[in-house]
């Protein structure tokens, strides 16, 4: 299962990216997370169903105090893209 993942709030600059790419590879997933210029943070993630849910619950939550989640907006794709390990862009 592919999730093609926007996040809203305090997300950038308070290690969210790093936090994304740790919790994604622990979850066994693959894709990449990057900061976009409207503030927000994009993400795919690919793997399991059950750990691409798993590990958007845990996002939505933040990964820290100082990471604020305001909204989650997420699109499913059953179709994976062939990604081999999470990275930052």
């Amino acid at each position: 299962m592919l999730a093609h993942i926007v996040v809203s709030g305090r997300v950038q600059g308070v290690g969210f990216r790093y936090s994304a790419q740790q919790q994604a590879r622990s979850h066994r997933l693959a894709g990449w997370v990057q900061n976009k210029t409207d503030g927000t943070v994009e993400l795919e993630a690919e793997g399991d169903a059950e750990q691409v849910r798993s590990f958007i619950q845990i996002l939505k939550k933040g990964f820290s105090p100082f990471i604020h989640v305001e909204n989650v907006d997420v699109n499913f794709d059953q179709n994976n893209k062939g990604y081999t390990d999470f990275s930052i862009k």
